[in-house]
């Protein structure tokens, strides 16, 4: 198989290979006699100026940041962070090699407000740390960017319910007024982009609680309120009597490390719901393109629909005055 050749020959590393279900990358994992490894393979329709600019921000966090629990670049025996693949069509794929990270993500333990804040936090100084940095491929184009929420309004027309098209009208609508005529404005940097459930590796027993962050696929330049807005958005509604607290929490604990500017505290709500609204529209159409997958995609979106309808019983001004309130509270 090509991967084990290009691992020996460039990494130096041979042992047993298995492959790992990820949603664009070829992933696999390696068990060698001392360690294992996550090797991925990025899809051909990826730039390698995009995989140069995720590889470049986990660099840049090993030295200046040591002591974040990101994920590590390995590199190959000649110091390369990377080996190029030319495929017969002409086009690259590009394959890397990171450390294996470890343990359980934060999806799977059912984390309380306080470790909740302590996700924040991490996001919080990740961003500190990204601060400085720049690459030349960190303006690219990614549909997941919640700056870009306002142009995937066709998106609605992919969506089978009409009370799901209404809501994700209602949610364009607050976009379009509260954020769009700030979108020159905001403050911007690099971000991870998707700190996820499933980007967040966790234990329980540390007093830490977050033990590694991975998966930097989406990283890019954008405001900085659309960072925090990714895991609110993966938490909103998850105690359905109170849609907004685990958000809350989470938010307080990245306000902590990464205070957002008062002036924009306000929309970060409106960006979470833009997002959680952006991935169950994005759902529905692929769930259109696949119908193999219809109803698994379908039922994913079904929650993602539940927790916005949920989450809009609850005034965003009173969301906004919460956030205000924990972040005074830490200040």
């Amino acid at each position: 198989m090509l991967v084990s050749i290009l691992l020996e020959e460039h990494y130096r590393l041979t042992g047993r290979l298995g492959r790992l279900a990820t949603e664009k990358d070829d992933t696999f994992q390696l068990g060698t006699d001392s360690s294992t490894y996550l090797v991925k393979v990025s899809p051909p329709d990826e730039t390698e100026a995009v995989v140069a600019l995720q590889t470049a921000a986990m660099r840049y966090l090993e030295t200046t940041a040591a002591h974040l629990p990101v994920q590590r670049v390995k590199l190959t025996a000649g110091g390369d962070d990377h080996v190029t693949i030319r495929l017969n069509d002409g086009r690259t794929r590009v394959l890397r090699v990171f450390d294996f990270v470890e343990g359980q993500v934060l999806a799977d333990a059912n984390p309380d407000a306080e470790r909740l804040a302590k996700a924040g936090e991490m996001l919080g100084l990740i961003d500190v740390a990204l601060r400085p940095f720049t690459h030349p491929a960190d303006r690219r184009g990614l549909a997941w960017d919640i700056q870009h929420f306002h142009q995937m309004t066709e998106l609605v027309d992919h969506t089978p319910s009409p009370e799901h098209r209404q809501l994700a009208r209602s949610i364009f609508r607050l976009f379009g007024e509260n954020i769009v005529p700030r979108l020159g404005d905001l403050e911007t940097q690099v971000l991870h982009g998707d700190f996820s459930p499933y980007n967040i590796v966790v234990d329980p027993k540390s007093d830490h609680f977050v033990t590694g962050v991975i998966d930097f696929g989406d990283t890019v330049r954008s405001a900085v309120i659309f960072d925090p807005a990714v895991p609110m958005a993966n938490l909103l509604g998850r105690t359905p009597d109170h849609p907004w607290r685990d958000a809350c929490a989470f938010a307080a604990g990245y306000q902590r490390k990464r205070p957002i500017q008062a002036s924009e505290l306000p929309l970060l709500p409106v960006a979470a719901l833009a997002r959680l609204t952006l991935r169950a529209l994005i759902t529905n159409w692929r769930a259109e393109r696949a119908p193999e997958r219809r109803e698994y995609l379908l039922g994913h979106a079904k929650d993602d629909w539940i927790n916005i309808e949920r989450s809009l019983t609850v005034s965003l001004d009173d969301v906004v005055a919460h956030l205000r309130e924990a972040r005074h509270g830490h200040s």
